[in-house]
């Protein structure tokens, strides 16, 4: 038989054996009271950076002959660059492509086409992009010098690029994250509970998007630009 002192401590000891689980038990499924929630993040950006290829050609039969139209062609599409304010150090000449067509062993012996096409590309490489956008559109006035450019490349020949992703990223991610805290508050709000520290997060993908989203619309065609980011992020419940 237990004496007074031992029953208080046994006492005791079922209490707080019976204490220490639950309490545990409760911290543990708090841990698990989590909401997970998406902050979407956009800003308006312009294009920094504009990649201008100009391909010409010509044909014919005397190779010497085209040759010398290439270099007069090549000569006053530099000058019309110059002209228009380019640096020569954002002007790169690309080499000159010769197509025999005589060796064709498909070509229709019958055919009255011309035996030589030869092509060569400029390619602009400039920061200045309103310049770029405004030679583009004046481009016709060396069409009507005879100079003919490929059809592909002069229907769309500039790529217009954004490279200021890295310093944007930081304030973008902010906003995500603030947004995504305005919606864990909302359904902790409706649920009786207060948004706790971060569990998880996950920064999303950067993703540049045309400002103008129209069918067959593609960013590298447009100056104007969003940028948009989607974070996951797990909160704690309290």
């Amino acid at each position: 038989m237990l004496s007074l002192g031992e029953s208080v401590v046994y006492a005791v000891g079922i209490a707080l054996g019976g204490f220490f689980p639950g309490y545990y038990y409760y911290q543990s499924q708090r841990g698990n009271r989590t909401v997970t929630v998406k902050g979407l993040a956009e800003m308006e950006v312009r294009a920094d950076l504009a990649v201008w290829k100009i391909k010409f050609k010509t044909t014919g039969n005397d190779l010497n002959e085209l040759q010398k139209k290439m270099g007069a062609d090549l000569k006053s599409i530099q000058q019309y660059l110059l002209k228009q304010g380019f640096q020569a150090s954002e002007i790169i000449i690309g080499r000159m492509n010769t197509n025999d067509l005589m060796t064709n062993p498909y070509r229709d012996a019958k055919a009255s086409d011309s035996r030589y096409i030869l092509d060569q590309s400029i390619t602009v490489r400039s920061d200045n992009v309103d310049l770029t956008e405004s030679s583009l559109r004046d481009i016709g006035t060396l069409v009507s010098q005879g100079i003919i450019f490929d059809n592909q490349e002069y229907n769309a020949p500039v790529s217009y690029l954004f490279t200021g992703l890295n310093k944007i990223k930081p304030q973008m991610l902010e906003q995500a994250t603030q947004n995504a805290r305005q919606a864990a508050e909302e359904f902790a709000k409706s649920s009786g509970s207060v948004v706790g520290k971060i569990k998880t997060a996950n920064q999303g993908v950067f993703s540049i998007l045309p400002r103008e989203q129209i069918a067959g619309s593609n960013e590298s065609e447009q100056i104007e630009k969003t940028v948009r980011v989607v974070s996951t992020i797990v909160y704690y419940l309290d």
